[in-house]
C-alpha cells in the first residue's frame, strides 16, 4: 500500500468569519510503521486537536492488538504458538481474522493473511542482494495457506496448524483502522473529516465551505500528475501499488505484493484503486486484484456493486470497472 498514490487536495480550511465557523485541522502521525494523516472539521482548533488525539489513541489500540511485529500483540502470540496450540483472542481480532479468511475463499487464495510466513524470503528494504532460489520459495509457501487457519468461534481462538506459519494484517489492518477512526468520530458527533491510514482513506461530511473532499489518484508513471480526481463525501478509497517498493535482478523488477499461491511477486498490474463504503473491504479488493489481474479482478468487482475500481497495467493501460464515476484518461502518457 503506497500513501503517495492517494493525495488529498487542499488540507486546511478556516472560515472564522462565518456564523457557523468551522476549521479543518490536519496532523500527520506515525502508526503501524507508516505515515497516517488525520483531518478533522470542528468548531475550534482545540476541539479538532482533541478529536485527532482520540483517533490516534484508537488506532494505537488496534495496532497493539494486531501488529505481528509487536511481541506483546495478540497476533504475535498466535504466531508464536503455530503448530502448538490455539490462542484465545479478543472477539474484535477474531472477527477481523474471519473477514480476512472470507476474502481468501472469495479469491481462491489470491488474498491470504498467512503470506506473512514469507517475510524472510522477499525483502524490500534494500537489504536483498540475490534472488531467492526456487527451493527457498517452495519451502516458504509450504507454510502459507489460509486452509490451515482454524477458528473456534465458541472459544474465540485462532490455531495455526503448521509450525512456522504466521499471519499478518499488513493489508486489511490499516483499512480496518481507518474505518474505526471514522466510526469513532461519527459516534462523537464530528460532522466531517478524513482518516488516511497510509493510503487507506476514509472520508465523511464535507469541507467547511460545503464542498466535497477532493482526492487525486497519482499517475504511477509520473507522480507529479493525476490519473483522475475523486470527489468524496462518506466514502473510502484505497490503492495497492507495486511501483515504489520493489527489487530488481538482471534488469527485471519484482514488486512487494506477493502472490500467496506461487510465492513470487504479482505481475502485470502496477496499481489498483478501489472506492466504496469501507476501507477494510476496499483494501481487500485492491490487494486481491493486484494478484488476480485485470480480467479476474473486474469479474470479482462485478459481484460487489457498492465498490468500483481503477486498474493501471504495467503497459500503461488504465482500466475501470463499469460503475466507476469520475474523470479518467484512457491511456497514461
Amino acid at each position: 500500500m503506497k500513501p503517495i498514490a492517494i493525495t488529498l487536495l487542499c488540507w486546511c480550511f478556516v472560515f472564522a468569519d462565518q456564523a457557523n465557523a468551522q476549521v479543518a485541522k490536519h496532523r500527520p502521525v506515525t502508526l503501524m510503521g507508516s505515515r497516517f494523516d488525520i483531518t478533522i472539521v470542528a468548531e475550534t482548533d482545540l476541539k479538532a486537536e482533541s478529536y485527532i488525539d482520540s483517533v490516534v489513541a484508537e488506532m494505537s489500540r488496534i495496532e497493539d492488538l494486531i501488529s505481528d511485529w509487536k511481541p506483546t500483540s495478540q497476533i504475535a502470540a498466535v504466531n508464536r504458538n503455530a503448530g502448538i496450540k490455539a490462542v484465545k483472542i479478543d472477539r474484535e481480532v477474531f472477527e477481523l481474522t474471519k473477514r480476512s479468511l472470507y476474502f481468501s475463499k472469495l479469491t481462491d487464495g489470491a488474498f491470504d493473511i498467512s503470506y506473512a510466513a514469507m517475510d524472510k524470503i522477499w525483502k524490500f528494504d534494500g537489504s536483498m542482494k540475490v534472488m531467492p532460489s526456487s527451493e527457498e520459495i517452495k519451502n516458504a509457501i509450504a507454510k502459507v495457506g489460509y486452509q490451515n487457519i482454524e477458528l473456534d468461534s465458541a472459544e474465540c481462538t485462532i490455531f495455526l496448524k503448521l509450525k512456522g506459519m504466521k499471519i499478518g494484517f499488513g493489508a486489511m489492518g490499516k483499512g480496518y483502522a481507518a474505518d474505526k477512526g471514522r466510526e469513532l468520530m461519527e459516534e462523537k458527533g464530528v460532522k466531517a473529516g478524513i482518516v488516511n491510514a497510509a493510503g487507506d482513506m476514509t472520508t465523511w461530511g464535507t469541507k467547511p465551505n460545503g464542498k466535497t473532499w477532493s482526492v487525486g489518484l497519482t499517475n504511477p508513471f509520473n507522480d507529479e500528475k493525476f490519473i483522475t480526481i475523486l470527489n468524496l463525501k462518506r466514502d473510502a478509497v484505497t490503492t495497492s501499488g507495486s511501483y515504489e517498493k520493489y527489487v530488481e535482478f538482471d534488469g527485471k523488477r519484482y514488486s512487494h505484493i506477493i502472490n500467496p499461491v506461487t510465492g513470487y511477486p504479482a505481475i502485470g498490474t502496477i496499481s489498483v484503486t478501489v472506492i466504496g463504503p469501507s476501507a477494510e473491504m476496499a483494501n481487500g479488493f485492491s490487494t486481491s486484484i493486484m494478484v488476480l489481474g485485470a480480467t479476474k479482478g473486474l469479474a470479482l468487482m462485478h459481484k460487489f456493486p457498492e465498490y468500483s475500481c481503477v486498474i493501471v497495467t504495467d503497459k500503461g493501460m488504465v482500466i475501470k470497472s463499469g460503475n466507476f464515476k469520475g474523470r479518467l484518461k484512457k491511456m497514461l502518457n
